[in-house]
């Protein structure tokens, strides 16, 4: 019955339509809520964006990548990693910026400590994956540089709150509206999530009928629709947290779930089921250029790196991200779309 009513054109306009709505609310309360639990914790919003917006955006792909890899079908999970890095950073991130009322400010010492692991794990990643192969060994290591990159964050946290109190002698503790309201915040948060993560699968799934219905090929489907999709979480909580003037809360969870997809999500898929890319080669044909017989290893691995290093770069310069920067990261993303259609594999 479910399969038929899905196969109805005007139904799933009707389910687009709704499930927009409800992403857009369920990213609000999210939202709300995750400033909540900042001001609750007296903790910056960046540093709540990267460990507690990011884990929880990133667990549904994380869910699917290890079950995939439970069934024999590990490789998904490094095309989905990758793709969703590229989308948070070029896409996300990119519109956070352009739709912020101002430009989104960036801290600076949470920054030297996120940007750096996050651009030494890239980099570690690729190596580890470089020949098309990510296997156990490889994958445990990727898990336990996330711990120790956790590690590393909770103990400057800490530092950080201790100077924080030491700085306040002589002044009477700081009250904050929403003083005993953790509960109802943790509530609100799971809620938001909930509508975030269901409203966003019928958003994928009605998207994709309706391109199908009127001929888009697949293959444009897959880039767009489904690639883009999978990161509609982190995409609707960005640009909400920047609407909301919280840019640093949208900051942190795009450079925390860039981490979790890179460190996590190949790393558990690995350890469960080797990663075996090794015989996926491609021909990329443009005006400009190709390449034939690469692995797509390479060419998932290195625009990555490019979206991550110039996303890094734009942080880093006065420490903030302005609309001119989310256009060319927006620009940049729309090169690797491009680059994509050109894409045949071997």
């Amino acid at each position: 019955m479910t399969e038929l009513l899905f196969q109805n054109i005007y139904f799933n306009f009707a389910t687009l339509i709704v499930a927009f709505v409800i992403l857009v609310k369920s990213a609000d309360l999210f939202v709300d809520s995750a400033i909540g639990i900042s001001n609750d914790f007296k903790i910056p919003r960046m540093f709540v964006g990267i460990v507690i917006v990011s884990f929880a955006t990133t667990a549904p792909e994380i869910a699917v990548s290890v079950i995939s890899a439970l069934n024999g079908n590990s490789e998904f999970a490094m095309g989905n990693a990758v793709g969703s890095v590229i989308v948070d950073d070029g896409v996300a991130l990119a519109l956070a910026a352009i739709f912020a009322p101002s430009v989104i400010l960036i801290d600076k010492s949470i920054l030297k400590t996120t940007g750096l692991f996050l651009i030494i794990a890239d980099i570690i990643t690729y190596a580890l994956a470089y020949n098309g192969v990510v296997g156990r060994a490889e994958g445990a290591i990727l898990i336990i540089l996330l711990g120790i990159y956790f590690a590393v964050i909770f103990l400057r946290e800490k530092k950080r709150k201790a100077l924080h109190l030491k700085s306040m002698t002589d002044e009477e503790p700081e009250e904050y509206e929403t003083k005993g309201s953790l509960k109802r915040h943790i509530i609100i948060f799971m809620i938001g999530l909930t509508g975030v993560i269901i409203s966003s699968h019928f958003i994928v799934k009605s998207a994709e009928v309706i391109a199908l219905f009127f001929g888009i090929p697949k293959l444009i489907v897959g880039l767009t629709v489904i690639a883009i999709g999978t990161s509609l979480p982190e995409i609707s909580t960005a640009v909400i947290s920047a609407r909301k003037g919280e840019g640093e809360l949208a900051a942190g969870n795009i450079l925390g779930a860039d981490i979790l997809n890179v460190l996590w999500i190949i790393g558990a898929s690995a350890t469960v089921n080797p990663i075996d890319v090794s015989k996926d080669k491609i021909t990329v044909s443009t005006f400009f250029f190709n390449f034939t017989d690469i692995l797509s290893v390479h060419f998932s691995f290195i625009w990555m790196l490019i979206i991550v290093g110039l996303t890094l770069l734009f942080m880093r310069m006065n420490y903030s991200l302005s609309k001119w920067k989310g256009i060319i990261l927006l620009l940049v993303y729309s090169v690797y779309f491009y680059m994509n259609l050109s894409v045949f594999v071997n």
